[in-house]
């Protein structure tokens, strides 16, 4: 008989323990992707798109529009994966007194996806399609928070005469990078974002994305009644996520061309403009989430506030709200504020109109 020596049983052990994880794995991924199977069926099921979806060129995008009277005010969501469900708090406030319309860019939420590159120039040419396609001529006022902003002055600067004219809320700026660079220690470009974005697309599949967002902190706001909109709100975005991540970081991998093409537009000429910063200091697990220390973080939103007030300088009628109780996201911690805004540049597009009818 042939004595088994140690280091064999060993490696038998080992090959078995070996087998025994690839098992899992292959079983954890088998359950996963039809976790996430599931979880896609189940969001086209419970919640189809709220708003229409028009054919831009082989692909169809989600635009919902509400209320009714010129302008038509767009909502151009940041960059993430919640698109037109980030102004959930504004949107039917907004609708109350003009046609409102809240839309989501090429693979978030309810709009297809594409193969091509995405950015601010991109961007612009499917928006335009998108307002042609869903019959929106008349003029209108742009809402654009974080990249948005971007977007939105991009926008102006291909088709200026459709924009009357623009809110801005705590928008990016084409030279912020640089800019707060300079002010504090670390690197604050979004590429920093880069691999955990395109880990997170890849692994989309497996359920990861979809589990990992379901275990979210639930919001908790001012009333009870904005707490349950927005709640109800994120369940509709974490349910189109895994999805959604695909457009986002089709958006993020642009990021600089979209700085760039929107650095080329130099002026808003004398549209009516209110630019919205918020200025509530960072707290401290932002800090530590960025390798901040607070001096650096006072710094970092001082030169935010100084990038906001150059560009509420490139229109003659344009001004800047400090909101100094609110994060980066003004339309939910301040809603009231992003809807006062809007309503006092509607009401300036109105009477521009009056004014130019008598005349």
């Amino acid at each position: 008989m042939t004595k088994v020596t140690g280091w064999a049983r060993f490696r038998r052990w080992a090959k078995r323990i070996l087998l025994g994880l690839l098992t899992l794995l292959v079983l954890l991924l088998v359950v996963g992707a039809i976790y996430e199977a599931l979880g896609r069926k189940n969001a086209a099921a419970n919640y189809p798109p709220p708003g229409k979806l028009v054919d831009v060129g082989g692909r169809k995008m989600h635009i919902d529009c509400r209320g009714t009277g010129s302008p038509t005010v767009i909502l151009e969501s940041g960059l993430g994966t919640g698109g037109s469900t980030d102004w959930t708090l504004v949107h039917n406030e907004i609708a109350g007194f003009t046609r409102t319309c809240a839309y989501d860019r090429a693979g978030i939420m309810w709009s297809d996806a594409k193969d091509s590159p995405q950015d601010a120039a991109a961007v612009t040419e499917d928006l335009h399609k998108l307002l042609k396609g869903a019959g929106i001529s008349d003029p209108l006022v742009l809402v654009g928070h974080s990249i948005g902003g971007p977007y939105t002055r991009t926008y102006v600067g291909k088709y200026g005469d459709q924009v009357a004219g623009l809110v801005m809320v705590d928008p990016s700026q084409p030279d912020q990078v640089v800019r707060i660079g300079k002010v504090v220690s670390i690197d604050v470009h979004p590429k920093r974002a880069s691999t955990l974005m395109h880990g997170a697309n890849a692994l989309a599949w497996t359920g990861i994305v979809r589990f990992i967002i379901a275990q979210g902190d639930k919001p908790k706001l001012r009333t009870p009644a904005e707490t349950k909109r927005l709640g109800d709100a994120l369940v509709k975005a974490a349910a189109y996520a895994s999805t959604s991540i695909r457009g986002s970081t089709s958006e993020l991998d642009g990021f600089d061309r979209t700085m760039d093409q929107a650095r080329a537009v130099h002026s808003f000429g004398n549209r009516p403009l209110i630019v919205l910063t918020a200025m509530a200091p960072m707290k401290p697990e932002q800090l530590k989430g960025l390798s901040l220390k607070a001096e650096e973080g006072a710094r970092f939103k001082q030169e935010w506030k100084t990038l906001h007030t150059e560009q509420a300088a490139f229109s003659t009628r344009g001004r800047q709200h400090i909101v100094p109780d609110a994060t980066h996201y003004i339309q939910v911690d301040r809603p009231e504020v992003v809807i006062a805004a809007v309503r006092e540049v509607v009401g300036e597009v109105r009477a521009d109109a009056q004014a130019t009818a008598k005349k």
